[in-house]
Protein backbone atom coordinates (compact mmCIF):
# COMPACT_ATOMS: atom_id res chain seq x y z
CA UNK A 1 0.00 0.00 0.00
CA UNK A 2 1.47 3.02 -1.25
CA UNK A 3 0.15 6.35 -1.59
CA UNK A 4 2.81 9.41 -1.39
CA UNK A 5 0.00 12.33 0.46
CA UNK A 6 0.43 12.80 3.94
CA UNK A 7 -2.63 14.70 4.46
CA UNK A 8 -6.33 15.20 2.97
CA UNK A 9 -9.05 13.84 3.67
CA UNK A 10 -10.32 10.14 2.98
CA UNK A 11 -13.57 8.47 2.18
CA UNK A 12 -14.11 4.52 2.58
CA UNK A 13 -17.42 2.44 1.73
CA UNK A 14 -18.40 -0.74 3.07
CA UNK A 15 -20.51 -1.90 0.07
CA UNK A 16 -23.60 -3.63 0.05
CA UNK A 17 -26.33 -4.16 -2.49
CA UNK A 18 -28.86 -2.21 -0.20
CA UNK A 19 -27.40 0.22 1.88
CA UNK A 20 -23.58 1.35 1.61
CA UNK A 21 -21.64 2.81 5.10
CA UNK A 22 -19.63 5.39 4.23
CA UNK A 23 -17.21 6.35 6.65
CA UNK A 24 -14.34 9.57 6.64
CA UNK A 25 -10.92 10.53 8.40
CA UNK A 26 -7.98 12.54 7.58
CA UNK A 27 -4.62 10.83 6.46
CA UNK A 28 -2.68 12.87 8.93
CA UNK A 29 -4.57 12.09 11.64
CA UNK A 30 -5.56 8.49 10.94
CA UNK A 31 -8.13 8.11 12.61
CA UNK A 32 -11.68 7.01 11.58
CA UNK A 33 -15.22 8.53 12.07
CA UNK A 34 -18.43 6.97 10.81
CA UNK A 35 -20.31 9.63 8.46
CA UNK A 36 -23.46 7.89 7.23
CA UNK A 37 -25.15 5.80 5.12
CA UNK A 38 -26.13 5.37 1.63
CA UNK A 39 -29.90 3.77 0.90
CA UNK A 40 -29.49 3.10 -3.13
CA UNK A 41 -31.09 0.02 -4.70
CA UNK A 42 -28.55 0.24 -8.08
CA UNK A 43 -24.77 0.89 -8.56
CA UNK A 44 -25.95 3.84 -10.21
CA UNK A 45 -28.05 5.64 -7.75
CA UNK A 46 -25.12 4.83 -5.02
CA UNK A 47 -22.70 6.41 -7.51
CA UNK A 48 -24.58 9.75 -7.25
CA UNK A 49 -25.01 9.57 -3.52
CA UNK A 50 -21.17 9.58 -3.72
CA UNK A 51 -20.92 12.05 -6.21
CA UNK A 52 -22.61 14.25 -3.20
CA UNK A 53 -19.81 13.40 -1.08
CA UNK A 54 -17.26 13.61 -3.42
CA UNK A 55 -17.97 17.16 -4.35
CA UNK A 56 -18.31 18.06 -0.26
CA UNK A 57 -15.47 16.21 1.10
CA UNK A 58 -12.98 16.68 -1.74
CA UNK A 59 -11.02 13.61 -0.49
CA UNK A 60 -7.75 12.64 -1.96
CA UNK A 61 -8.31 9.31 -2.07
CA UNK A 62 -11.13 6.53 -1.63
CA UNK A 63 -10.98 3.22 0.59
CA UNK A 64 -13.57 0.24 -0.24
CA UNK A 65 -13.93 -2.92 1.70
CA UNK A 66 -13.21 -6.25 -0.03
CA UNK A 67 -15.44 -9.28 1.18
CA UNK A 68 -14.26 -12.40 1.25
CA UNK A 69 -14.50 -15.59 2.76
CA UNK A 70 -13.00 -16.13 6.22
CA UNK A 71 -10.23 -18.11 4.78
CA UNK A 72 -9.96 -15.11 2.26
CA UNK A 73 -11.06 -16.58 -0.52
CA UNK A 74 -13.23 -14.64 -3.57
CA UNK A 75 -17.00 -14.65 -3.61
CA UNK A 76 -19.42 -13.34 -5.41
CA UNK A 77 -19.63 -10.00 -3.55
CA UNK A 78 -15.81 -10.01 -3.90
CA UNK A 79 -16.18 -9.77 -7.64
CA UNK A 80 -18.88 -7.01 -7.09
CA UNK A 81 -16.90 -4.79 -4.95
CA UNK A 82 -13.81 -5.28 -7.47
CA UNK A 83 -15.92 -3.79 -10.47
CA UNK A 84 -17.03 -1.11 -8.26
CA UNK A 85 -13.53 0.20 -6.87
CA UNK A 86 -13.15 0.41 -11.17
CA UNK A 87 -16.00 2.25 -11.41
CA UNK A 88 -15.11 4.57 -8.06
CA UNK A 89 -11.87 5.23 -9.89
CA UNK A 90 -12.77 5.72 -12.92
CA UNK A 91 -15.75 7.74 -12.31
CA UNK A 92 -13.72 10.18 -9.57
CA UNK A 93 -9.96 10.04 -10.82
CA UNK A 94 -9.26 8.80 -7.52
CA UNK A 95 -7.28 6.05 -6.46
CA UNK A 96 -9.02 3.59 -5.00
CA UNK A 97 -7.51 1.12 -1.93
CA UNK A 98 -9.23 -2.27 -1.49
CA UNK A 99 -8.79 -3.02 2.08
CA UNK A 100 -9.82 -6.81 3.40
CA UNK A 101 -13.10 -6.06 5.43
CA UNK A 102 -13.42 -9.72 6.79
CA UNK A 103 -15.51 -9.72 10.51
CA UNK A 104 -15.59 -5.83 10.21
CA UNK A 105 -19.63 -6.05 10.35
CA UNK A 106 -19.20 -8.33 13.36
CA UNK A 107 -16.83 -5.99 15.11
CA UNK A 108 -19.18 -2.80 14.44
CA UNK A 109 -21.86 -4.88 16.29
CA UNK A 110 -20.02 -5.43 18.95
CA UNK A 111 -19.18 -2.37 19.50
CA UNK A 112 -22.38 -1.04 19.10
CA UNK A 113 -24.04 -3.48 21.49
CA UNK A 114 -21.29 -2.46 23.82
CA UNK A 115 -22.68 1.36 23.43
CA UNK A 116 -25.80 0.06 24.60
CA UNK A 117 -27.38 0.61 20.83
CA UNK A 118 -29.25 -2.13 19.91
CA UNK A 119 -32.64 -2.85 17.21
CA UNK A 120 -33.69 -0.26 14.86
CA UNK A 121 -30.53 2.15 15.71
CA UNK A 122 -28.07 -0.49 15.70
CA UNK A 123 -29.16 -1.88 11.80
CA UNK A 124 -28.66 2.22 10.83
CA UNK A 125 -25.15 2.47 12.07
CA UNK A 126 -24.34 -0.55 11.69
CA UNK A 127 -22.75 -0.01 8.08
CA UNK A 128 -21.36 2.93 8.94
CA UNK A 129 -19.47 1.95 11.81
CA UNK A 130 -18.37 -0.96 9.93
CA UNK A 131 -17.09 1.50 7.51
CA UNK A 132 -15.20 3.66 9.86
CA UNK A 133 -13.57 0.24 10.87
CA UNK A 134 -12.05 -0.44 7.75
CA UNK A 135 -10.68 3.19 6.94
CA UNK A 136 -9.10 2.75 9.85
CA UNK A 137 -7.24 -0.67 9.28
CA UNK A 138 -6.28 1.36 6.50
CA UNK A 139 -4.92 4.06 8.41
CA UNK A 140 -3.34 1.38 11.00
CA UNK A 141 -1.44 -0.31 7.99
CA UNK A 142 0.05 2.75 6.56
CA UNK A 143 1.82 2.97 10.12
CA UNK A 144 3.13 0.21 10.05
CA UNK A 145 4.44 0.14 6.42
Amino acid sequence: MSFAETHGTVLAFDLGLKRTGVASGELSIGIAHPLTVIQAGSSEERLIAIARLVAEWRPVLLVLGLPTHADGSEHEMTRVAKNFARKLESRFNLPVFLVDERHTSTAAESELHARGIHGKKNKALLDAVAAQLILQGFFDARLTA
